[in-house]
């Protein structure tokens, strides 16, 4: 049982992120009425594109996660989907955020809760650094079972430091070994236990208790909650949960997995930017991250937090997908013969990334002190006359908004989500980079001259050699509205 201090640390960012595509989990049903495995499925789950990650979907959730300005000292990434046994996920947002390299760094896993329990640890932390826990989940599923449609890809991202909107009034943390889904090397999509023995075990034993003991300790009552945050293993957790000990609240998690399906570490951060987009001063908030145990935390709300919006804004904008057998491909459950383009050699050099990885994760040019941008960037100056040496700034082209000069969609070149968009992308200053193009909606093509904004995306995939390379690459600024 936790009790808080005064002049604790508090939530002061938070952000939330979902691919593009929402998979209509109807569509889903239909293609498998024959088999009457998804039967009575509705919503929609989140859908990563093939140059999607768990790397990817925290990085895009911190960026909004940070507020102008703001200095990280700690940066934490929590996830169980890592396409890497043996590479920091965290060293990767801190080159891609071009945060200092000094910047403290720390990989978390091996079970849903374990971003929640990072976010707690930093809240309990009597340092002022600054620091920012980010989740990204894309968890691999076998076709036709019921993890593949409730679960979702996704990210978000929360800020702690000594002043924020959001502060810590109490918590409670239990172990419990609970074998409802585990995955391993040898068995990496999931296996899931019986959902009544998952339904009893959860509530009863872990938490009723975790949760009880939490609002205990912050001092307040289960029908004080205003929104509860409590991500369900199987469905009925928490009807069970709230009629067991008083809860009234709405549980936003429920809203957000219909939307876009279980975030697994992701989920409870990106319900919570829900709950806060809607909440007002005063307000509980009751958080709770599930797996393995459980970490149930009673927040206060007592001001805005940066990036809280960053939720609805993605629940509600995006391309809905009906076509079952794309998103196979896309989730990995379908291996298509793409022919003999698609046997292209990515080996990527260790070396070449150790002189270049830094400035390319963080798409870094230069800008002389004429005002001419490049890229990549270069210690020469472009303007003309210009002495090596005479000033070249570093300039962050990911933050920068950009205007197609050409753009072409091609068919022949590989892809694994075709058509392959590739074109020029001019900054201001004048810098023209060779981009990709992604997250274009199949109904519409943007034109030159349009604006286009910068996302954090799988460059390469060698196959071969189980590697793959992060860039930059265009995207429209803004998603079109979800039908409903």
């Amino acid at each position: 049982m936790g009790w808080i201090a005064m002049g604790q640390r508090c939530i002061k960012g938070i952000g939330a992120y979902l691919p593009l595509l929402r998979l209509d989990r109807k569509a889903a049903a239909r293609a498998l009425a024959w088999t009457g495995l998804a039967a009575g499925k509705s919503g929609r789950r989140a859908v990563g594109g093939w140059d999607e990650d768990a790397a990817t979907f925290a990085v895009e959730a911190a960026r909004v996660s940070l507020p102008p300005g703001a200095d990280v000292g700690n940066v934490i990434m929590a996830t169980t989907s890592s396409p890497f046994f043996e590479r920091s996920q965290a060293g990767l947002l801190v080159d891609a955020l071009h945060l200092p390299s000094h910047v403290r760094t720390l990989d978390v896993g091996g079970s849903r809760r374990a971003a929640v329990s990072a976010l707690l640890a930093a809240l309990l932390d009597n340092t002022d650094t600054n620091t920012l826990i980010a989740a990204g989940e894309r968890r691999p599923t076998k076709p036709g079972s019921a993890l593949q449609l409730s679960w979702g890809d996704g990210g978000a991202a929360v800020l702690v430091g000594s002043e924020g909107g959001v502060h810590l009034l109490g918590y409670h943390s239990l172990s419990h070994d609970l074998v409802d889904v585990y995955s391993s090397r040898v068995h990496p999509t999931p296996y899931q236990s019986e959902e009544r023995f998952i339904r009893d075990v959860t509530v009863g034993e872990i938490l009723r208790p975790a949760i009880t003991a939490a609002l205990q300790t912050a001092g307040i009552a289960a029908g004080d909650i205003s929104a509860a945050i409590v991500p369900e293993a199987v469905d009925g957790i928490y009807k069970a949960l709230a009629g067991a000990i008083g809860l009234k609240a709405p549980n936003v998690a429920e809203k957000a997995a219909a939307v876009g399906g279980d975030l697994g570490t992701a989920h409870p951060l990106f319900a919570l930017a829900l709950a806060l987009d809607a909440a007002t001063a005063g307000d509980k908030l009751l958080l709770v991250g599930f797996g393995s145990g459980c970490d149930a935390l009673v927040l206060e709300v007592r001001g805005p937090v940066h990036g809280a919006a960053s939720a609805s804004a993605a629940m509600t904008h995006g391309v809905v997908l009906d076509d079952y057998v794309r998103f196979l491909s896309l989730n990995g459950s379908l291996e298509l013969d793409w022919g003999p383009r698609s046997e292209l050699e990515q080996k990527t050099s260790a070396s070449v990334l150790e002189r270049y990885g830094r400035d390319m994760m963080g798409f870094i040019g230069g800008r002389d002190p004429s005002g001419i941008s490049q890229f990549p960037k270069s210690r020469i100056p472009v303007a003309p006359g210009a002495l090596a040496g005479q000033g070249v700034q570093d300039i962050r082209l990911a933050d920068e908004i950009g205007k197609i000069v050409s753009i072409t969609a091609d068919r022949l070149n590989y892809s694994p989500d075709p058509p392959f968009h590739f074109g020029l992308v001019q900054f201001e200053g004048g810098a023209r980079v060779l981009m990709e193009f992604t997250d274009i909606d199949r109904s519409s093509s943007p034109m030159v001259g349009d604006s286009v904004a910068m996302r954090f995306r799988i460059k390469s995939i060698d196959r071969r050699r189980g590697f793959r390379t992060y860039f930059w690459k265009a995207v429209p600024p803004q998603r079109p509205n979800l039908e409903n």
